[in-house]
């Protein structure tokens, strides 16, 4: 049984999260850019480690490693010097992987195309989408923790915080929410919504701003 009682329910969801999202946004550094490399680098770090631990990090990777070019050319063991501090250091391995492969395979162009950005070291499937929406803006369904969260319990009433809905069930039901054009600022503004009100252990229902058409408002 979907969350939604209603078309009018399915409607209004882009334009209440996009308004939400224009007053409420987080500013994260690697939202100031659609540069590929950049959110490649950001995507990356985020894996495993927390946004407030990413920050300084991704700013002195960056400003090391400025350009696809200048990691691809970097020593390795360079590479996981500025990487200290992230942990699983075969992400900074494969970062650079991917940056020789663009260089060198793809002629420094990033690929737009989700089916190849998998093809690059290291990259899965929310990896590759999340690097096509946010830099292309590529209309593509990208599932983290927080969205899968987000959409789990709009989608029916979940009893306790760790329940989450299959993904199958979840890509089917955001391909009916995302709007066409505006896929990057929509996963931003769901994103944030988990990571900040609708959160894993301690949902804020009362402060949030779609509770009157979320199954699982205060019911956790």
């Amino acid at each position: 049984m979907l969350w939604v009682t209603c078309s009018s329910d399915v409607a209004s969801l882009p334009e209440r999260m996009l308004a939400l999202f224009s007053t409420h946004a987080r500013d994260l550094p690697w939202r100031r850019t659609r540069d590929p490399y950049h959110i490649m680098v950001s995507e990356t770090m985020l894996q495993q480690t927390q946004v407030d631990r990413v920050i300084p990090k991704y700013l002195a990777f960056l400003d090391a490693f400025p350009t696809l070019a200048d990691l691809a050319a970097a020593p390795t063991a360079e590479v996981i010097r500025y990487w200290a501090g992230l942990g699983y250091n075969r992400r900074a391995v494969n970062l650079q992987r991917s940056a020789r492969m663009i260089v060198e395979q793809y002629g420094a162009a990033f690929p737009h195309d989700v089916a190849e950005l998998r093809r690059l070291p290291g990259i899965g499937p929310y990896t590759a989408g999340a690097i096509a929406c946010f830099a292309f803006n590529v209309y593509a369904v990208v599932l983290d923790v927080n969205v899968r969260r987000v959409y789990s319990r709009w989608l029916r009433r979940q009893d306790t915080t760790s329940d989450v809905v299959a993904d199958a069930e979840l890509t089917a039901f955001a391909q009916t929410v995302i709007p066409p054009k505006a896929p990057s600022t929509w996963h931003h503004a769901v994103m944030d919504l988990g990571a900040t009100i609708c959160t894993a252990r301690k949902p804020a229902c009362s402060q949030c701003h779609l509770s009157d058409i979320c199954r699982s408002a205060g019911t956790m």
